[in-house]
């Protein structure tokens, strides 16, 4: 059976008339075992695919060798369904003309879906959310499935749907679906897919060329089928008075919870985190007590605990202590710092890369050069890789860097699907 564990950071001590609390909890699952084998519910799993016209032979050959692959994975006894999508969507496994169904997977149900692929061709447009629509309704068909997972692919931008409809068409799946996108090639878009991903509680990423969707495909079956905790909730708990700030995941990406708060009651919000493997996430909580407290006095500021089917399975107490110690209460507790120069490294790079493309160099090089400054001072060196593809970097120190004359498309998009994942702290 899965266990969880959870450890708060913090430096609990504020200086006299300060009200605000920050601090780190991580939380770490063990024994999570595999998807639909603990609790109540079973597992589905659905592949959805870009079947438009812009996949051209080559990219349907890549899809079609990318979704045999990620079929081997799928375990048996699990229900699923590949879904194909461009202008419109349709199941291409399990075909049924009557009703919308799922397949349980079995060797059998292996082999016939794979043989299903070859009937794919590349036509038509792309409306993203017609596909998560219809793959929404596809998993609500089999009513005893409590983990759902899909992952969606595109190589294109959503040309057949206005933003409204596509929005309205993702909420459809949300509370229904978890989705990890993955875009191939250079010619989507970043932001469409990362509001699908951030609704939907999934990830984003790029696979740079068609022959590398096979394997990555393979890797996110592998990880969901690991995920043996089915959805998890993050409760935050303030006193009378109190104001949450925000609550966001700060590792092993940036993902800001806040806004899919549920009011447990009146001083308990539940956080959705989605399914769990054997993992360990971070959590940063902010919050604003009412009034400051007399010198010497000690507060619970919050109370934050990890919730599996309404049970509570770990649990961290935030604190505040008040004193007129200038060395304890200037102290900056490096979790809190490191996590928070991580999520404003995030937000520099994609507002750098936005100013950058709508001609405006002199916000580019300024947000790109607070990205330089920020990943050497958390030491996080993939985005300093990165960054270094798009900007040179003068003077990492000071964050001062040029834009670079050309530079690859697929190098852009490379640092902005990466400028949400953070480097852990050095405990």
């Amino acid at each position: 059976m899965s266990s969880f564990t959870a450890a708060v950071y913090q430096n609990e001590f504020l200086a006299d008339g300060s009200t605000d609390v920050h601090a780190i909890v991580t939380v770490e699952c063990t024994g999570a075992g595999q998807a639909g084998q603990q609790g109540t519910g079973e597992a589905a799993e659905l592949i959805i695919v870009d079947c438009s016209g812009s996949m051209g032979p080559e990219g349907i050959r890549a899809v079609q060798a990318a979704a045999a692959a990620a079929l081997d994975q799928i375990l048996d006894g699990t229900w699923f369904a590949v879904v194909a999508g461009n202008h419109q969507a349709y199941v291409l496994y399990p075909y049924n003309p009557q009703r919308l169904t799922l397949a349980r997977m079995s060797p059998q149900a292996r082999q016939e879906a794979q043989a299903s692929l070859a009937a794919l061709r590349p036509e038509g447009g792309t409306a993203m959310g017609t596909w998560l629509e219809l793959a929404a309704t596809l998993v609500r068909t089999a009513p005893t499935v409590t983990q759902r997972h899909a992952i969606l692919l595109t190589d294109g931008k959503n040309q057949h749907e206005t933003p409204a409809e596509l929005d309205a068409r993702v909420r459809t799946a949300v509370g229904t679906l978890q989705v990890d996108c993955r875009g191939v090639g250079a010619d989507w878009e970043v932001g469409e897919l990362r509001r699908i991903a951030q609704a939907l509680l999934g990830t984003v990423d790029l696979i740079p060329r068609p022959d590398q969707m096979a394997e990555e495909f393979a890797s996110l079956m592998r990880a969901s089928m690991a995920r043996g905790v089915a959805a998890a909730e993050l409760r935050v708990w303030a006193p009378q008075g109190a104001q949450v700030l925000f609550v966001r995941q700060v590792s092993p990406s940036v993902e800001d919870l806040s806004a899919r708060r549920s009011e447990v009651n009146a001083l308990t919000g539940a956080y959705p985190t989605g399914s769990w493997g054997d993992e360990s996430r971070d959590f940063h909580v902010a919050v604003r007590l009412p009034a400051s407290r007399p010198l010497g006095q000690e507060q619970l500021a919050a109370r934050v605990q990890l919730v599996v089917g309404g049970e509570v399975q770990s649990q961290g107490l935030v604190k505040a202590k008040w004193s007129d110690d200038d060395e304890l209460t200037a102290r900056i507790n490096p979790e809190v710092a490191h996590y928070t120069g991580q999520a404003e490294l995030a937000e520099a790079i994609q507002e750098g890369l936005a100013a950058k493309a709508s001609g405006d160099d002199r916000t580019a090089t300024a947000k790109l050069g607070r990205a330089a400054q920020l990943a050497a001072e958390t030491g996080n060196e993939e985005a300093t890789a990165k960054l270094r593809k798009v900007v040179d970097i003068e003077e990492p120190a000071t964050g001062k860097v040029r834009l670079k004359r050309q530079v690859d498309r697929l190098d852009e998009m490379a640092l902005d699907t990466a400028s949400t994942k953070t480097t852990r702290v050095k405990r």
